[in-house]
């Protein structure tokens, strides 16, 4: 993946200095440490689980600032960022509309967030409350461990997925839904979460068109590495590892072949009206 050209982000907040440590009442137990491996992929709807998961009366004692000079992960984190914000805005701005850039926090171990207190065994996140995406980089060495999932593209694929998160937050697309869920059962709730998640797969996608097309991103193997990273974290095969046999009715992803489609969708048209999850028959 060529960034090395790139512009570096000035919206990276990086909390992990300080050592975070959670504090207070309260532990992580564990029902929630297994909850939270299950769901250890992007996109986890934080509101939920990770109130949940931190318990009353915790709280995370850190302090911030910007990334070091010579951390080159967190400038590779940087780049991609970045690299969103400049093809998203040249996007909204296309449509008739203005982009507003996240935050991306990179922490260790435990933050505080609007959405609750934000854990490493829940994976990337983004935070519509506050409208940041929570990284613990320790996610890429699952990825490469875990997941076999390894790669420059992949890493920049779990990025470009919590902003697509974004990107339905400043659409109105996560309010609707969310409203929607509130009158929903637990299944039908489901279902509309798996539609999220695989539109976001698709802004992925398209984040990964126009930036290739303007900026010659990708190099050969890149699109292999998204699409198993995409194939790896399906509701499907996660559940079968986790447990061993599947349960449709709990996905709240899509499953592995859904999350590769809706992916190369979005890189292969570039256009983000084919990621209309919600209008299709078939995912």
């Amino acid at each position: 993946m060529r960034l090395d050209n790139g512009r570096e982000s000035s919206n990276i907040e990086d909390r992990r200095g300080s050592g975070p440590r959670l504090a207070g009442r309260g532990s992580l137990g564990i029902g929630a440490v297994v909850l939270a491996l299950v769901a250890m992929y992007f996109g986890v709807d934080p509101s939920v689980v990770l109130d949940l998961a931190s318990g009353p009366g915790q709280s995370v004692q850190e302090t911030s600032g910007p990334p070091p000079a010579d951390d080159k992960q967190a400038q590779f984190v940087s780049k991609v960022l970045a690299d969103t914000e400049d093809t998203w805005s040249q996007i909204f701005t296309a449509s008739g509309s203005r982009y507003t850039d996240p935050k991306l926090v990179l922490y260790s171990g435990a933050t505080n967030t609007a959405c609750g207190t934000g854990q490493a065994a829940m994976g990337p996140f983004y935070c519509p409350g506050d409208a940041r995406v929570y990284l613990d980089m320790s996610f890429f060495e699952e990825m490469q461990r875990r997941l076999n999932a390894p790669g420059d593209f992949a890493r920049a694929y779990v990025i470009a997925h919590e902003i697509g998160h974004h990107v339905q937050n400043l659409t109105g697309t996560a309010d609707k839904v969310n409203r929607q869920q509130r009158r929903s059962s637990q299944v039908e709730a489901n279902q509309l979460s798996v539609r999220m998640e695989l539109q976001a797969d698709c802004y992925a996608g398209i984040w990964a068109h126009h930036a290739n097309r303007a900026r010659q991103i990708l190099e050969p193997g890149d699109v292999e590495a998204a699409l198993n990273a995409a194939s790896a974290i399906g509701d499907d095969r996660l559940q079968k590892e986790a447990q061993g046999y599947v349960v449709p009715d709990a996905f709240t992803h899509g499953t592995s072949a859904q999350r590769v489609r809706w992916f190369k969708r979005g890189l292969e048209t570039g256009n983000p009206g084919n990621c209309d999850t919600f209008s299709a028959a078939s995912l």
